[in-house]
Parts: C-alpha cells; structure tokens; sequence
C-alpha cells in the first residue's frame, strides 16, 4: 500500500508551498481594551484565501489550532489538508501590528506529510 499522495494532490500540495514560501498578508479585528486577536476560524479562512490567490488553486481546506496574538513575532502552525488526507503545515507569523490590523507572513513547508493509513 503506498503512502504517497496521488500525482494530482502531490502537484497540488507543490504548487501551494512553491506559491506560498513567504507570503504577506493582514487582517483586521476588533481589539476592544487588549491587544487585537485573530481568532483561529478567521486565521484559518484568511490564510486559505490568501494561499488560493497565491496558487490559483481553489480554495485549501485550513485548520488553525489557535487564535493569533497581535504581538510581533508570535506565531502558530496551521495545517492544510488535501482531499487524500495528505497534509502540509504552513507557519504564520505576525510581522506588525496597526491599529486593529494585524499583519502577519505565511509560509508553507515544502514537503507534505502522506495520508494516515486505511485500517
């Protein structure tokens, strides 16, 4: 049984870390007394929108284990998870903060992890 994602995935999953090596991006949020906060849904839907301008390929299924503190320098690891379950972890990182925007970087790993096997 192979590990290795189908052609299609694999070229899929390439050209998103090719595309997104280091990619800019910024997102505004309502900060009330504390400092602004990304939740992880919006991260999550910035970053796969962000990822499928970058590609021109359709929108990635992300997932964000946590919310982004606007502080330079914080980070989170994301994940996208292609439709064989492969998956391939992209890093966010705030470079700045304005106000309630919070910019941040993205970068896709460049290689993605095979689908768990089937049982």
């Amino acid at each position: 049984m192979s590990l290795l994602p189908s052609p299609a995935v694999a070229r899929t999953l390439a050209a998103i870390a090719v595309g997104a090596l280091l990619v800019g991006c910024s997102a505004s949020v309502s900060i009330g007394k504390s400092e602004p906060k990304l939740s992880a849904d919006e991260l999550a839907t910035t970053v796969a929108e962000k990822l499928a301008d970058t590609t021109g390929r359709p929108t990635p299924d992300i997932t964000c284990p946590e919310d982004l503190r606007g502080k330079v320098g914080t980070a989170t690891r994301c994940t996208l998870t292609a439709d064989d379950g492969s998956t391939l972890g992209v890093s966010v990182t705030v470079t700045s903060v304005e106000g309630d925007q919070i910019n941040f970087d993205i970068k896709a790993d460049d290689t993605a992890s095979p689908a768990p096997a089937a049982n």
